[in-house]
């Protein structure tokens, strides 16, 4: 049986794999993928957000914010 951090990364990585297939992805699915997501994933995303407002010749405002917010959640490390 799996344990619940099991479970939640394997939603985590569906929603991933949905999110950089899809061109303009469900904003639904992101908000769900951003409640769950490990935080070991959170950089994944943070690659499909970026590729996703680098393809796009006129990325939405929505899009670059989302980006940005979730740049922000990415812990400071200190060398």
């Amino acid at each position: 049986m799996a344990t619940r951090m099991e479970a939640q990364a394997l939603v985590s990585q569906l929603l991933l794999d949905h999110i950089r297939e899809d061109p303009y992805p469900s904003v639904t699915q992101m908000n769900i993928l951003e409640e769950t997501i490990p935080l070991q994933m959170v950089d994944e995303y943070l690659d499909i957000l970026a590729e996703k407002v680098t393809a796009d010749r006129f990325p939405s405002i929505p899009m670059l914010r989302r980006l940005q917010r979730v740049a922000e959640s990415l812990p400071v490390y200190q060398r």
